[in-house]
């Protein structure tokens, strides 16, 4: 019996105490949704520990602004607690001089930035350059393009240019044809040098002038006929008809289409060949509406082939077409490129880019450190000791490699993010969301018996922010 009873006094001394610690934590019951009471630990804890918001932290010597979640930032309490999974609250402190910067500046330290792939670049004053590239066809200029046909009706004696393709130079023989209009005409015009001979020494005026009147006339008929001088010359040199006339080329350049044979019928205006000059030639491309403001008359171009890769050919803007491709809803472009070696030929593909200066002194920045949401655009900007605030800019027009002009919210040689920045928009938003919250809950007359908040905003919009009395994951979390 003794040595039951001592071995009894250690138990019930251990029981008392717990009694004892039981009694000095509770701090009495708390109701509960359903009505019925239970027991606040946490709650017994904080008092024991006497830390609030507001209050500084003994073991940080830091302001306590509020505890949050481990694994839910926007799960906010004005004291130390549990979050719905279980966990315990961490406290959020008050950093120096937080309270003269926005709500949306954030702070994280040099081991968080490398892990995050932070990295940084500069606002840049440089001239700016538009660079379009298209794709192009080239084709005939129309100008340099030749058709060759008669005005009288005849036959085909003899063809000197026999294929397509063929090059031919200004005034080389085309073809041999014969003409009763054109023999008739060449007869006439002999019978008229003959009688302005035979009348030259007349006493009368009248038949010298009509002599030669009649002389000039069937001279003119010739020569609307397309007869040169020096045909005319020989004819009358030779003193008697031609049967066959000599039909020469125009120009200098490639038979790109042939209608004429040897022994073949020709009707007056029909076209024998067609003569495409290809020292200079057209290149037609498409560009985008929106790429319209940057182009103009006159600027230089350049083209790539396919075939000839490393080459550049140098051209320039020939004509804007003042109409768009309903379909597409494209501008349509000619442009102009010399061709001495005739390297480029009609219906090839090119690789076509345009160049305009946009601006000779302007603000860059990369076009990767514009967070673009639609509604704004942002951009981080770092203010050194691992601070950085959101800010918002007004873009222009983007640039010569992936660049954007700024026109307004930065200046030269300020520090900004150009990677990982769509994760320092999620801290800040959420960030700026808090403050907010905790605004709204300083300016409320009844804060919320359960101390906690929750926010709920859109991403965009955070005029919606509100503090719920009691959140929906609160009670889950009480259930």
């Amino acid at each position: 019996m003794k040595r039951f009873i001592k071995r009894s006094i250690p138990l019930v001394t251990l029981g008392f105490i717990g009694v004892l610690t039981i009694l000095t934590t509770w701090t009495g019951f708390d109701m509960n949704h359903t009505g019925e009471p239970k027991l606040t630990v946490t709650k017994a804890l904080a008092s024991e520990k006497g830390l609030k918001a507001g209050m500084i932290d003994p073991k940080t010597g830091k302001k306590v602004k509020y505890w949050a979640a481990p694994m839910d930032p926007t799960y906010i309490r004005n004291q130390p607690g549990k979050s719905p999974m279980g966990m315990d609250l961490v406290p959020v402190y008050e950093e120096k001089g937080e309270e003269k910067e926005p709500a949306s500046t954030i702070r994280i330290d040099p081991v968080t930035m490398q892990n995050m792939g932070v990295r940084l670049g500069r606002v840049k004053r440089k001239p700016l350059v538009k660079y379009i590239r298209t794709f192009g066809n080239i084709t005939y200029d129309e100008r340099r393009i030749y058709t060759v046909n008669t005005k009288f009706n005849g036959w085909i004696e003899k063809l000197y240019v026999n294929f397509v393709g063929e090059m031919v130079k200004k005034g080389q023989p085309l073809f041999d044809i014969y003409s009763p209009e054109l023999v008739t005409a060449q007869e006439e015009y002999l019978l008229a040098l003959q009688q302005k001979k035979d009348l030259k020494d007349s006493s009368y005026d009248s038949i010298r002038e009509g002599a030669q009147r009649l002389l000039n006339a069937s001279y003119t008929r010739l020569r609307y006929w397309d007869l040169s001088d020096k045909q005319i010359k020989k004819i009358e040199n030779a003193g008697n008809v031609q049967k066959t006339l000599t039909i020469y080329s125009p120009a200098k350049g490639v038979i790109i289409k042939k209608n004429a044979f040897q022994g073949h019928h020709v009707k007056a205006g029909e076209h024998q060949y067609e003569i495409a000059d290809l020292s200079k030639v057209w290149v037609d491309v498409d560009i985008y509406e929106y790429e319209l403001p940057w182009i103009r008359n006159g600027m230089p171009a350049k083209m790539e082939l396919s075939y000839i890769p490393g080459k550049i050919f140098k051209g320039k803007v020939l004509y804007v077409y003042p109409f768009l491709t309903a379909k597409t809803r494209t501008a349509r472009l000619r442009l102009e490129f010399p061709n001495p070696d005739f390297q480029l030929k009609p219906n090839m593909y090119a690789n076509v880019n345009l160049e305009s200066a946009v601006a000779k002194d302007s603000l860059v920045i990369p076009q990767e450190a514009v967070i673009d949401s639609g509604v704004r655009k942002v951009v981080f900007v770092a203010l050194g000791k691992g601070k950085f605030q959101p800010r918002e800019v007004k873009i222009g027009v983007e640039g010569n490699d992936n660049e954007f002009q700024v026109l307004e919210g930065l200046k030269e040689n300020e520090q900004i993010v150009i990677s990982a920045q769509f994760m320092l928009d999620s801290e800040s938003r959420l960030r700026e969301a808090i403050q907010k919250m905790l605004e709204v809950q300083k300016k409320s007359p009844t804060p919320s018996s359960s101390g906690s908040m929750k926010m709920e905003a859109d991403d965009l919009n955070m005029s919606d922010m509100k503090m719920d009395e009691e959140t929906e994951t609160q009670k889950t979390h009480q259930k």
